[in-house]
């Protein structure tokens, strides 16, 4: 096969409607847009525009903001994590990430971070790295001999004994 030989899959481009090419191509004239009006000119019709009457997004009230600086979490259970345990994708050995649960297929994707949280039992005492957990989450990891690690900060035991000093 040569470059001059190169060709798309017969049917991957259709040839495009040639309009304006006389009355008798059926098309021509107006090229299929009827007669005057808004929609036959070029730039066609504006979608809010509602005839003159007051638009429903002017008429219905607004509320709340979006917050550009929100964070999404993906969440893992500790059910989640023990069928992983179980089935051989993670070992309790080495210290569970984001990036090896992605490796290993138990996440598509991390977006912001990986939030653990208490649904379901972990009986294997394992090392878990991640953004954010929840208390019951962290007591359950815990009780079963392992130790949760927030990122970018101290592990959890040390963390949660800050607050009664005041």
């Amino acid at each position: 096969m040569r470059l001059n030989e190169l060709r798309d899959n017969p049917g991957a481009r259709y040839k495009a409607k040639r309009l304006g090419r006389g009355i008798g191509s059926g098309k021509g004239k107006t090229a299929g847009k009827g007669h005057k009006g808004q929609k036959a000119r070029s730039g066609g019709a504006v979608r809010v525009f509602e005839g003159g009457q007051m638009p429903i997004y002017r008429r219905l009230p607004k509320r709340g903001f979006k917050n550009v600086n929100r964070q999404s979490f993906v969440v893992v259970n500790l059910g989640t994590l023990q069928a992983a345990l179980d089935a051989g994708k993670l070992d309790a050995a080495t210290p569970i990430d984001a990036g090896r649960l992605v490796e290993t297929g138990v996440l598509r994707r991390t977006l912001d971070g990986v939030r653990l949280l208490a649904k379901g039992e972990l009986k294997a005492a394992v090392t878990v790295e991640v953004t954010g957990a929840s208390k019951a989450a962290i007591a359950a990891v815990e009780k079963a001999g392992g130790k949760v690690v927030l990122l970018g900060g101290a592990p959890v035991e040390a963390a949660a004994d800050t607050g009664s000093e005041a």
